[in-house]
């Protein structure tokens, strides 16, 4: 492994052009050359023939002048320095490499940066100690270089004078880019300005407007599923919602949620499951399975989720952005797929409660993220497919005699060791959409509301009922009242009167 080609010129890579031919670098230089049941990074890195740097959404792309010797040790170097700490790479090399093959890199620059990180890196992800003494130079370094990717505050390891900023534990941690989309949202501080907004708003509105979203958000949730659910199931589900951040997120409360998730228990085993499970289709000839996703394996489960548990307690209590936090977290939750059921509901329930956690919805105001995902549902599955596609092509997999999927490779990794910054973006679009656009735009629906009811409670003394029915048939007619509803339900009203309140309707909502 130590002496072979890595470096390769390439115009194609992975049946993609790339921007320019150049020369393929880094951990898609090792991943090409070395046989690690590791996805390709989506961006990777080439080195140009010509004298100019520039990036694209999947390369990076580096002058000429950044060339180098062609060994495992340099593209490693290159990989750390300019790529970012990719785990699940590491862990995969770190099981194929021998601990002599290991001990001999780390010599070539005993206490450089790189091999300070590398030898961690070996350490923390293997439990394993390497017979290197403790170094006693001065200066630690943090492992992550948040120039690239997000870290925490991170604790000192002195053996390696490195400071561990992993954002997560060594059993769950997956790791977000820096990209130009993630900075612009956080240093805008969506979140302010939310706060901002609703403060001008008088409580009764808000009050109002928070259970009509508390009830959208539900049943968004369920329509993404594929299910329309009755009220009553949707109530119960947004009242669950409601309460999000306030019980501690455990096995047990996540059991409780899908309860409330699933209406009939009869043809659903509760709690976590105990049989292998996929996303996708069956062959309708055979019934065999055709899997866009493949989640965890059932023996993995109580460690994954326990990792997960661990590294949403560190995260909650640190200075990441509570979306990137609810991103790991939420995305982490919905690959592992750990219910039969369920599971989808659940994981948007968890982007509620890590928000509510870390005091990012203020003023008791619902945030009905998962409206905004339904309007963006085929990103959404871009999204999720991002992930599950890759991954997918990794997995020794056949079909059992019960027509699931038998899993014979150990993929406990991908769930743990993964890049969220699709995910990120992702949802980091939501929460603007919903912050700009459907908070403001049913605050503003109830407070035209309220103008027109208290236009026809001054000319006309409808009960409430009557005025909602009223508002309703307006909306649908598009400011008009059906022949239905004036032969009907408003028989009572005269011509002149129906005209007066068609004007008002129509000033109030459509001209305004």
């Amino acid at each position: 492994m130590l002496h072979q080609q890595y470096s390769h010129k390439i115009s194609v890579f992975q049946g993609k052009t790339t921007p320019e031919e150049g020369l393929l670098v880094g951990y898609g230089a090792i991943l090409n050359g070395v046989d690690l049941a590791v996805p390709f990074p989506e961006q990777l890195a080439l080195i140009s023939f010509k004298r100019r740097n520039y990036s694209t959404k999947n390369w990076k792309v580096f002058s000429s002048r950044n060339a180098f010797e062609d060994t495992l040790y340099k593209h490693l170097v290159f990989a750390l320095k300019y790529e970012g700490i990719n785990l699940l790479f590491f862990k995969k090399l770190f099981e194929k490499i021998t601990t002599e093959e290991l001990l001999a890199l780390l010599k070539i620059e005993p206490t450089g940066i790189y091999s300070r990180k590398i030898w961690f890196l070996y350490e923390w992800l293997q439990g394993e100690k390497l017979d290197i003494p403790d170094l006693t130079i001065k200066k630690a370094i943090p492992l992550i270089d948040e120039k690239l990717q997000y870290a925490i505050a991170g604790i000192s390891s002195p053996r390696h004078r490195i400071i561990n900023n992993l954002p997560g534990s060594v059993l769950f941690c997956p790791i977000i880019r820096k990209t130009e989309k993630l900075e612009h949202y956080i240093q805008s501080n969506i979140g302010k300005q939310k706060n901002a907004y609703l403060e001008r708003m008088h409580k009764d509105v808000l009050q109002r407007a928070s259970a009509y979203l508390l009830l959208k958000d539900s049943k968004a949730s369920f329509t993404i599923e594929g299910e329309t659910p009755r009220n009553n199931r949707a109530a119960r589900w947004g009242n669950a919602i409601g309460q999000a951040g306030v019980n501690t997120l455990t096995i047990e409360e996540l059991t409780r949620l899908q309860q409330l998730v699933i209406e009939s228990k009869r043809f659903t085993i509760m709690g976590i499951r105990t049989q292998q499970g996929f996303v996708g289709d069956r062959d309708r000839e055979t019934g065999e399975p055709i899997p866009d996703h493949i989640s965890a394996k059932q023996e993995d489960l109580e460690e994954l989720l326990s990792g997960l548990f661990a590294t949403k307690e560190i995260l909650i209590h640190s200075e990441l952005d509570p979306v990137l936090v609810a991103t790991k977290i939420a995305f982490g939750f919905v690959f592992m797929h750990p219910f039969i059921d369920g599971n989808g509901r659940l994981h948007r329930y968890i982007i509620h409660h890590i928000l509510a956690k870390m005091h990012y919805t203020e003023q008791g105001m619902i945030f009905p993220v998962s409206a905004s995902i339904l309007s963006h549902i085929n990103d959404y599955s871009k999204t999720l497919e991002s992930y599950s596609h890759p991954v997918l092509e990794q997995i020794d997999w056949k079909t059992s005699p019960d027509k699931n999927v038998a899993i014979h490779s150990n993929t406990i990794d991908y769930y743990r060791y993964f890049d969220a910054t699709d995910q990120a973006e992702f949802l980091y679009d939501c929460v603007h959409d919903t912050v700009v656009n459907i908070i403001p735009a049913e605050v503003d629906y109830l407070r035209k509301y309220d103008a027109f009811k208290r236009f026809i409670d001054d000319r006309y003394e409808m009960p409430d009922d009557v005025v909602g029915l009223l508002v309703r048939f307006l909306e649908q007619g598009e400011g008009k009242l059906s022949n239905r509803a004036l032969s009907k339900e408003f028989s009572a009203l005269e011509e002149a009167e129906v005209k007066d309140i068609e004007r008002t309707y129509y000033e109030i909502f459509i001209e305004e």
